[in-house]
């Protein structure tokens, strides 16, 4: 079975750094993208970043410039590079994962989050 696992979350100050991984692992034939997800309290859940095999990337037009989206192919993980950060990026972050376990059979894969908080 297909795993997708966040780490790197936490607490910081306005203006801080973190840096957010997500490895994939298991029975992979390939992944087609991974993005970035977060919900907020109270707020349906959004998309921050997102890096396709091509290796071209979308931001949410609230983290263009604070926020670098990249990847490890050998090591199936993502990685969210995240600066300057706000209150407002509190949240729980997740991982997605668009995963082919067979040429034929491609999914979405979703960790289960890690928080990030921004304290003012």
């Amino acid at each position: 079975q297909v795993q997708v696992v966040e780490s790197g979350g936490g607490l910081v100050q306005t203006g801080g750094s973190l840096r957010l991984s997500c490895a994939a692992s298991g029975s992979i034939f390939s992944i087609d993208a991974m993005g970035w997800y977060r919900q907020a309290p109270g707020k349906q859940r959004e998309l921050v970043a997102r890096i396709i095999s091509t290796g071209s990337s979308n931001y949410a037009d609230s983290v263009k410039g604070r926020f670098t989206i990249s990847r490890d192919n050998a090591k199936n993980t993502v990685y969210l590079q995240m600066n300057s950060l706000k209150p407002e990026d509190t949240a729980i972050y997740y991982c997605n994962a668009d995963i082919r376990t067979t040429i034929f059979s491609r999914r979405d894969y979703w960790g289960r989050g890690t928080q990030v908080t921004v304290s003012s």
